[in-house]
């Protein structure tokens, strides 16, 4: 909703599909491009109206050291960071003309600071943040868990912490059979954050089975997640459960089929996936 100062004008608008090659396999993401100008408000709505998981909106950089700034929404709020939102935005800033101020690394400004994004062959990945929060979680905490995926305290083995921002903790399961037979209670699971992941045996053609509950913010389940990834690998290969590569899937329960794409080099966790573009045109904001 527009305030008398803020006149709606026309402004480029993009919806991209992320962590897929394939349409409508990813998580979509919805991207302002054109976003100086705006007032808070005026986002919010929008992000209520688009009712995707995360909508973006691009706008100069504060930092002298990024290439541009982005201020991500939820339907019910904001967010310092999100994955996905990343690389989608990154996408489309690129896509838009955007040119990095260093060969080969765009670097984003948002709530939680600088970010870097690289190119790795033909996708983008991001570093991942470092964690904030981890280590066991609360047995207060543990067992609202437990009520809330519905399974036995047996069934668990590890509940961490792995929060880069939006306070991600995730639950490891036996199997990945055991992660897709989840139906969860969102009522019990209130406002936490909660990623579940089981290993696939060797061999398999991806690594890891993820999923992502996020209640709180309007949308039960993520259908793949960049944040939970990204903490969720720091975690796995700091403790010897992952290879320095691996590929994790997301979504399947949704009817999507999100890869994600983890690669350690160089001192940080690049977080990688594609990016597939579906809609371009504008929004009058």
């Amino acid at each position: 909703m527009s305030t008398p100062s803020q006149v709606p004008q026309l402004r480029r608008f993009v919806q991209v599909d992320v962590f897929t090659q394939e349409a409508l396999k990813g998580n979509p993401l919805a991207v302002v491009v054109d976003g100086a100008g705006l007032d808070e408000a005026t986002m919010a709505s929008f992000a209520r109206w688009t009712n995707l998981s995360e909508t973006t909106f691009l706008l100069p950089p504060t930092d002298p050291a990024a290439d541009y700034r982005v201020r991500i929404f939820t339907p019910v709020g904001e967010l310092p960071f999100a994955g996905h939102p990343t690389l989608g935005s990154a996408h489309a800033w690129l896509a838009a003309g955007g040119d990095a101020k260093k060969p080969g690394v765009v670097v984003q400004e948002c709530g939680i600071g600088l970010v870097p994004i690289r190119r790795d062959g033909a996708r983008l990945a991001f570093a991942a943040p470092p964690l904030l929060r981890e280590g066991p979680v609360e047995a207060s905490v543990r067992h609202q868990v437990l009520r809330a995926l519905r399974i036995g305290d047996e069934e668990l083995l590890d509940l961490v912490w792995i929060d880069n921002g939006p306070q991600w903790m995730v639950a490891r399961l036996a199997s990945p059979d055991a992660v897709l037979a989840l139906k969860p209670d969102f009522v019990s699971m209130a406002g936490l954050k909660v990623g579940v992941v089981a290993a696939y045996p060797p061999g398999s053609p991806q690594d890891f089975e993820v999923r992502g509950f996020v209640p709180g913010l309007g949308i039960p389940e993520d259908p793949v997640t960049g944040s939970l990834n990204a903490g969720l690998a720091l975690w796995l290969q700091g403790a010897g459960l992952a290879p320095d590569r691996y590929v994790a899937a997301q979504g399947a329960a949704l009817g999507r089929a999100g890869r994600i794409h983890v690669v350690r080099e160089g001192g940080h966790c690049w977080i990688g996936g594609d990016v597939t573009p579906l809609i371009h045109g504008q929004v009058r904001l």
